[in-house]
């Protein structure tokens, strides 16, 4: 290989891993993991510079393999009639040096000197009669041999241009709820169930005198003196839930996995990317048996809306209950991107979009609220409520072991590539979410 073509192959292997490097460096310096973008970015580069490190390591090997084939012996070379370190030819017969084109061999002989000679003050005449001197090849010129044409014929090692993006779909619910960490393999959180405001003004006391009977909303009655305070409540549950594991693995030889470095990032990823997406389906659709988590559609004390009139309408009621209801600042809408879609498409009566059309930009919205679209969320159902009231807690995040300890995998070089995650959640204030009915 030629040390232009190295060396733009290390600028590349560099350009590709530095922001890679920066990505993983500014989390580390503010104290956190890489966010689902950022790993996703590092992962990349991580695959593409392993195949431009497979290149450079391919073509090293070539060139130490092609110099220890000149130094077998004095009077050796790779052109007849040169010896070891002599200048090439550059008249009659000759054979290609590997790499280098007819037209590169052209320019560096004796012919194309005696073509230059013939111009008079670098150019032609018109009606000039141009002819070089004879210049062939020893030997036929064929795509087969390494010394002929083969020489210049490179594989093309494209690796998987596709890569796994085409079948995942994106994943957006860990980032809508709040995040925790726990070193327990138990969570004891506390859980609003109701509460009753009973608080008034309150006259001031006239009397120590002390009161004669109990009287509604927390007042008394003939209470000689007055200056008794209404009572309030609020009804806590103490729940309790374990923390669950989320796992998932594949069988691979130890020979794929040594000759295509490849197959590692990219069984990596996709366990990666597996563990994170069954998350996101347990968060919402955990139905709290077995191993599953108590998840949004189906946690006791949440809020429904059923159809009304339209679309538009039904949404909009959904919003009020959060605040009304449940108290709360709704934080953003949830729902699957079919059921956006059709919001997103209704028109007035002069079939103008509601929603901007095709050329609205930036984070859709539905009634000053961000529209998040999750795939988890069954078509013709939606969600809307404080999402900051869902928390998520890690207790042991993704992570991919290797090994050979499995039935019979050590004797038949077998190995089986794990993707392991731990972790709990839970809903602080059930009647904070709104289930809507979207179907008429």
């Amino acid at each position: 290989m030629s040390t232009a073509l190295m060396e733009r192959l290390r600028k590349e292997l560099a350009d590709t891993l530095t922001p890679a490097r920066d990505l993983a460096a500014k989390a580390q310096a503010e104290g956190r993991d890489l966010n689902d973008d950022e790993r996703a970015a590092v992962t990349d580069a991580v695959t593409k510079a392993n195949g431009i490190k497979s290149r450079i390591d391919q073509a090293q090997a070539d060139s130490d393999l092609t110099a220890q084939l000149g130094a077998l012996g004095d009077g050796i070379s790779f052109e007849p009639g040169a010896a070891k370190g002599a200048d090439r030819p550059t008249e009659g017969l000759w054979t290609p040096r590997k790499g280098e084109t007819v037209g590169q061999a052209f320019v560096k002989s004796a012919s194309y000197k005696s073509l230059l000679s013939q111009a008079t003050n670098g150019r032609f005449s018109d009606r000039q009669r141009i002819q070089s001197d004879p210049f062939g090849a020893k030997a036929l010129v064929t795509g087969v041999s390494d010394s002929s044409a083969g020489a210049m014929v490179v594989n093309d090692n494209i690796g998987l241009q596709v890569g796994l993006d085409a079948f995942q779909r994106p994943l957006t619910l860990r980032q809508l709820v709040t995040t925790g960490n726990t070193t327990s393999d138990t969570v004891e959180y506390v859980r609003v169930a109701s509460t009753t405001n009973n608080a008034a003004p309150v006259a001031e006391a006239t009397s120590s005198a002390a009161p004669t009977a109990p009287g509604g909303a927390g007042a008394l009655v003939n209470a000689a003196g007055g200056g008794y305070k209404p009572e309030s409540a609020m009804t806590l549950a103490k729940v309790t839930t374990s923390v669950k594991t989320i796992a998932h693995w594949l069988p691979a030889t130890k020979r794929a996995l040594a000759d295509a470095g490849q197959v590692r990032t990219l069984i990596d990823q996709f366990l990666r990317y597996g563990l994170e997406e069954e998350l996101e389906d347990q968060i919402m659709n955990g139905d709290g048996t077995g191993e599953n988590f108590d998840g949004i559609a189906n946690v006791s004390g949440t809020q429904s809306q059923a159809w009304d009139s339209d679309l538009l309408t039904t949404t909009r009621k959904a919003r009020t209950k959060v605040r009304t209801v449940g108290r709360s600042i709704p934080t953003a809408y949830v729902m699957n991107p079919a059921d956006w879609e059709a919001i997103d498409l209704l028109q007035d009566n002069e079939n103008r979009y509601y929603f901007g059309g095709p050329q609205r930009l930036g984070q859709p919205t539905l009634w000053g609220l961000p529209v998040v679209e999750c795939e988890a969320v069954p078509s013709g159902v939606a969600y809307v409520g404080d999402w900051r009231k869902a928390v998520l807690w890690d207790r042991e995040q993704a992570n991919i072991s290797v090994t050979d300890s499995h039935a019979d995998f050590f004797i038949r070089n077998l190995v089986a590539i794990l993707g392991e995650m731990r972790a709990a959640f839970g809903v602080l204030q059930p009647n904070a979410f709104v289930e809507i009915d979207l179907t008429a």
